[in-house]
């Protein structure tokens, strides 16, 4: 009984700290956009002269590559693929101190403009809080992997208000398999920190309330088209962020970030809605401010700016970008349609929903909590079906052309291959060796 109470007091404190760090994370992001001058960081960039537009986002980059540095002295590694690997194989610990100068970097890279999600640094650090309150509590190794799915919970679902979406983000893409053990403190963990965020921040959705509807039931056809088109544009999308990292690989820290940061302005001065996450431009689309020529051409530019700035080293995510080019992808189909058909398909904002989701299923094998997202993040669950067919096709036919997600790729990367089927976990270390961890 005292260990079972310890690790609900270790689930409570790092739901809460979790949840805090992100509140702190996006009110500080916010106060120094504010501070420079503008209402988000689109408008910041945009204010900006062309010299300050490439000088802000390498000065962050600079700036993230310097604590970078100082990084690589610290035990342990970074990122969302090493949480995975320290929950599922138990042979790794998230080191406090480097995660802690990470997510500093994070947030100079992406305060200052860079194309850059903020999941990253917030699920992170929800591991990196699972640690420590593992450690301070002194539970044992065995209660570590639940402590630390916990902590990813809960950092997802600060990220996002967006429990249940949380919740399948650890089953579907961090353990890989549903067991009640696991289950309970992950979900208990996201729900305790979505209701911080409810009473500190709000409880709307993140891109507010929608009330997106099916016209017609044939019109499932176009979503399915729609969730099969997403799947290559999700694995390109992957293949070239793969590429530009190899090519940056060759340039040293700190100078590498840097000039991606410089590289990513230079394309913020012809096109400034490409900075940040892209949660301007996703609202803008759904409320129907944005021309289909504007949406196309951010459509290609958003990958370039994404790559410049992550590939070339500035610590955060790619989750939110991706939704960017999703919502992109569905409005640019939607408007074609709407020639073809006119009003008897439904409106272009619920195919750039079902598009976000798609493209997201596609990037990270994650149907289910794709299309829950989709869902929370928009208030909206009158589009489940049609979210659930595409983020179906759209991760399947995916997993056909490449057989990695955006985090098992950065696994891949390091050594180490798993894959999931009816079997169980097949663990594929150097490529050559296998074992089931189930």
């Amino acid at each position: 009984m005292l260990r079972l109470g310890k690790l609900a007091l270790a689930v409570i404190i790092v739901a809460v700290v979790a949840a805090a760090f992100a509140i702190a994370f996006r009110g500080s992001f916010a106060a120094v956009v504010s501070w420079i001058g503008g209402a988000n960081v689109v408008d910041m960039i945009a204010r900006m002269p062309w010299w300050e537009r490439i000088l802000v986002p390498a000065a962050g980059g600079l700036g993230a590559g310097l604590i970078a540095l100082r990084s690589k002295k610290l035990r342990g590694e970074s990122g969302v693929g090493y949480v995975m690997e320290a929950i599922v194989l138990g042979r790794a610990r998230i080191p406090l101190m480097r995660s802690s100068l990470q997510a500093v970097a994070s947030w100079l890279a992406i305060t200052t403009g860079n194309s850059l999600g903020r999941e990253g640094p917030l699920i992170q650090f929800g591991a990196a809080a699972g640690e420590g309150a593992r450690r301070w509590l002194r539970l044992d190794d065995a209660h570590a992997p639940l402590v630390l799915s916990a902590g990813v919970a809960a950092g997802f679902a600060a990220a996002y208000n967006a429990p249940i979406a949380a919740t399948l983000f650890v089953m579907e893409i961090v353990t890989g398999v549903i067991v009640l053990e696991a289950a309970i403190p992950v979900m208990v963990a996201a729900v305790i920190a979505t209701v911080v965020i409810h009473v500190t921040v709000g409880a709307a959705p993140i891109y507010t309330t929608r009330n997106f509807t099916l016209v017609d039931p044939y019109e499932l056809v176009g979503f399915a088209v729609l969730g099969i088109a997403a799947a290559p544009m999700g694995v390109m999308f992957l293949r070239w962020l793969s590429l530009t990292q190899r090519w940056w690989s060759r340039l040293p820290l700190p100078v590498r970030p840097a000039i991606g940061g410089a590289l990513c302005g230079a394309v913020m001065c012809a096109i400034p809605a490409v900075a940040g996450n892209g949660f301007e431009e996703v609202t803008s689309i759904f409320d129907g401010h944005l021309a289909v020529g504007a949406v196309a051409l951010l459509l290609l530019a958003k990958p370039i700016a994404t790559a410049s700035s992550v590939s070339s080293g500035n610590p955060g995510g790619v989750f939110t970008p991706t939704l960017l080019l999703g919502a992109c992808a569905g409005m640019v189909y939607a408007t074609g349609l709407h020639a073809v058909f006119g009003d008897q398909i439904a409106a272009t904002g619920t195919y750039a929903l079902v598009g976000l989701a798609a493209a997201l299923a596609a990037t990270t094998h994650a149907p289910l909590m794709s299309a829950l997202l989709a869902c929370e993040l928009s208030g909206d669950y009158a589009l489940v079906l049609p979210l659930l067919l595409a983020c179906a096709l759209a991760a399947g036919v995916a997993r056909r052309l490449y057989v990695d997600s955006v985090y098992t790729a950065e696994l891949t990367r390091r050594g180490l291959r798993w894959r999931l089927t009816l079997d169980g976990r097949r663990v594929m270390e150097n490529q050559t060796q296998a074992t089931d961890v189930v």
